[in-house]
């Protein structure tokens, strides 16, 4: 896990990741399945009721997935982890707001578990 301080917006945040970039596709590039059981053209579908594929189910990322934030592409070194393209398009990162974060914050809870399917709504 890896974490760095930055200034989003003019707040101080803490941006983190699991620093699996080989499993990193970008949230607009892994491949997902949509759960609305009718047809797209339905009133009733809904295209952000998906669940996002497992990383045993997917092969490696690739090394330009085509997505950009501010210029940023995703991260090919060390020096380059934790730029604007992990903040906005990695599914596998997560921001806070540094103020939330005490000595026992475990950031590696807050992360989305990628062993296992990720559905986009919760049950409920």
């Amino acid at each position: 896990m890896i974490k760095k301080d930055i200034i989003y917006f003019g707040g101080e945040c803490v941006l983190f990741c699991d620093g699996k970039c080989d499993k990193a596709w970008g949230i607009n590039g892994r491949e997902k399945v949509n759960l609305s059981n009718c047809p797209e053209d339905s009133e009733d579908y809904d295209e952000d009721n998906v669940e996002w594929l497992a990383d045993d189910e997917l092969g490696e990322a690739p090394k330009d997935p085509g997505t950009y934030e501010g210029g940023h592409a995703k991260p090919v070194c060390d020096e380059d982890k934790l730029n604007k393209w992990c903040c906005r398009e990695c599914e596998r990162s997560k921001m806070i707001n540094k103020s939330e974060v005490t000595e026992d914050t475990d950031f590696e809870f807050l992360l989305s578990d990628f062993s296992v399917r990720l559905k986009n709504i919760p049950d409920g």
